[in-house]
């Protein structure tokens, strides 16, 4: 009933009068008069001037009509920003990524989609598995890119795609010349690994059982980009999947080898997000240009 009130007042008070205002909102004088004695009543002060044919406000008058424009201007800039929200004019996305798909290739999407939505603002934070599976789960993050599949019943995982673990190299490595390399291939060379608890050491430790073949690196790191920048360097040959090196497969300092061992299972990479939260806006167009990135980056592995 108050807005109504405001309404009348504010109509009446621009007009000049309440049967101008009558006019243009179509309501009967009479209520237009009930309503502005209402207001006044309800604030405690007289609004405009008694016994005069013409809207003469009083002090209190011209503050609640200021009040009530700047209430209406509020709104309009409200309506306009949730517009631009919807048309992904503003806004802000939280992703975690995984730290081995922070290369050339997803950086150049991200830039490319903040260049084309100037006033989207992008977070991205690195992080193991677990961190990324748990700043989704408490909406830390609208996106997880993770490389592993997750059993937590409250993750949706919107895309996985299948990686096969692949030998990484520099181009001039003795292990570039080989068209594939088995584990007993492996052990002739200096190995760049991911600590034991890491995905990618649960599948090797997998397929060094089958093979009673066991790999011993030289060097450990739970960083994929100390992993990389030591094969590029060209005394290491790691194991990655080709998502996390695509950028370097690309501009050929790095090249990748089929790791031939039967059974070996594929790491697997997936787009995740908390379930039931909903990604309108901003996160749901970036989580699809991600999705039709990563199947292309699976597509190239068929």
């Amino acid at each position: 009933m108050l807005e109504n009130a405001f309404g009348y007042f504010y109509e009446a008070a621009n007009l000049g009068s309440m049967r101008l205002a009558s006019e243009k909102i179509g309501v009967a004088v009479s209520s237009i008069s009930r309503q502005i004695a209402q207001l006044e009543q309800d604030l405690g002060t007289p609004l405009i001037e008694r016994g005069r044919r013409s809207i003469r406000l009083t002090e209190a008058g011209r503050m609640a009509l200021d009040y009530y424009r700047d209430q209406l201007a509020d709104r309009e800039a409200l309506m306009n920003r949730l517009r631009d929200l919807r048309e992904m004019k503003t806004g802000r996305i939280d992703m975690a990524v995984g730290e081995g798909f922070i290369g050339r290739s997803f950086i150049g999407l991200i830039d490319a989609f903040q260049r084309r939505n100037p006033g989207i603002t992008v977070s991205i934070t690195s992080g193991t598995t677990s961190e990324i599976v748990r700043m989704v789960l408490e909406d830390e993050a609208h996106i997880g890119m993770i490389l592993h599949t997750s059993d937590e019943p409250k993750i949706r995982t919107r895309t996985a795609v299948a990686q096969p673990l692949m030998v990484i190299c520099s181009p001039d490595h003795p292990a570039a010349a080989m068209p594939a390399l088995t584990l007993a291939d492996l052990q002739q060379h200096h190995l760049c690994l991911p600590p034991k608890g890491f995905r990618i050491r649960h599948l090797l430790n997998d397929a060094e059982k089958r093979a009673q073949t066991w790999l011993e690196p030289n060097i450990v790191s739970s960083s994929l980009q100390v992993m990389r920048e030591l094969a590029r360097a060209g005394r290491m040959v790691t194991l990655l999947p080709r998502v996390s090196v695509i950028s370097e497969l690309e501009e050929g300092t790095l090249v990748a080898r089929p790791l031939r061992e039967a059974e070996l299972e594929h790491a697997t990479v997936s787009l995740i997000h908390r379930l039931a939260r909903q990604l309108d806006g901003a996160p749901s167009r970036l989580l699809g240009q991600l999705e039709a990135k990563l199947k292309s980056w699976g597509e190239v592995d068929h």
